[in-house]
């Protein structure tokens, strides 16, 4: 696939606690994600906390972003176990102009676990005829 020059943003929810009841800010799940992420360089993905994605009741929640694509959402992820398949999800993300991967080009867990799609904000236009 080639290399697209759009810039993708993965957010990552950093107030997920994963049923942890302590509210230790540093140590929540998506705060942990968010380092890890972070920490991981995934390739022409800018990582960015944010507050709340509001899907508290599945677990941690990131979205994949870009100008021109479709957004993201997906939930359901642990930091210890799921760091390598966000990371090729957000790779298969980039390499696609439009944010739109072919469903089973997509992790498994993606797969299963897609909370929203949302349609870009500057969508080319097309008459009401055209598919």
């Amino acid at each position: 696939m080639r290399d697209h020059p759009s810039a993708v943003e993965l957010l990552v929810c950093t107030r997920c606690r994963l049923g942890d009841v302590t509210g230790d800010e540093d140590v929540r799940p998506g705060a942990v994600l968010y380092r890890q992420l972070a920490d991981a360089a995934i390739q022409g993905v800018t990582v960015t906390p944010v507050e709340c994605l509001s899907n508290c009741s599945r677990g941690c929640t990131i979205a994949l972003r870009g100008p021109g694509r479709w957004t993201y959402v997906y939930g359901g992820l642990q930091p210890c176990t799921d760091l390598d398949t966000i990371a090729a999800g957000a790779d298969k993300y980039r390499q696609a102009p439009d944010g739109l991967v072919p469903w089973r080009e997509r992790p498994e867990h993606f797969r299963k676990n897609c909370i929203a799609r949302i349609p870009p904000l500057d969508p080319p236009v097309r008459s009401l005829g055209e598919t």
